[in-house]
């Protein structure tokens, strides 16, 4: 297990083993995040500021606000030095199990889609050419009119008749009647 050691001048060391860590000298060993706050229990806040400023890369804080929050924090910084992340085997192997019982929920909630049901080519109805054959009749369609044979909303009506136009080929005439209504009409 990793011992850390905090000198009198803030100065955190790992070692591999507390062996290890008793061996190199003086300084004050910890080896987890409540050994750690048992051990600052009386340390003055200011110092938790000290040693979170020690430690490159932390943004610079002038003080913490509270003891536990702070320990916390350093605990999670300080655990680079040890090679890890700062929680505990336990912690990992917990996340790595639940990981795998939600993908096992995920796969054993997914129901199986029904292929669409596909109709024989004698029954299929082709709204293109139907929607040409509307707007060829002498008084032309309303949009309302193809919408209520193809199913469509007014948007795809619409865009289908400015393809219609653009690529197909077909010269439309869109005008309102007297109702208020569009209607579209293809010249022949």
């Amino acid at each position: 297990m990793v011992t850390f050691t905090i000198q009198e001048d803030n100065n955190i060391s790992a070692f591999a083993s507390a062996e290890e860590a008793a061996q190199a000298g003086d300084g004050t060993r910890f080896d987890s995040q409540a050994s750690l706050s048992r051990i600052s229990a009386e340390w003055p806040l200011s110092r938790f500021a000290e040693i979170w400023n020690s430690i490159p890369g932390n943004t610079v804080v002038k003080k913490f606000a509270d003891r536990n929050k702070a320990v916390v924090r350093i605990w999670k910084a300080i655990q680079p030095l040890a090679g890890h992340d700062g929680r505990g085997d336990e912690a990992k192997a917990k996340r790595k199990k639940s990981a795998q019982g939600a993908k096992r929920a995920k796969k054993g909630k997914r129901a199986k889609k029904a292929a669409p049901a596909q109709k024989d080519k004698g029954e299929r109805s082709n709204k293109k050419a139907e929607v040409i054959a509307m707007m060829k009749r002498a008084k032309g369609v309303t949009l309302a009119q193809i919408m209520e044979r193809t199913g469509w909303q007014a948007h795809t009506v619409r865009g289908f008749v400015s393809i219609l136009g653009s690529k197909g080929g077909e010269t439309i005439e869109s005008s309102k009647n007297a109702g208020g209504e569009r209607t579209y009409h293809i010249a022949k």
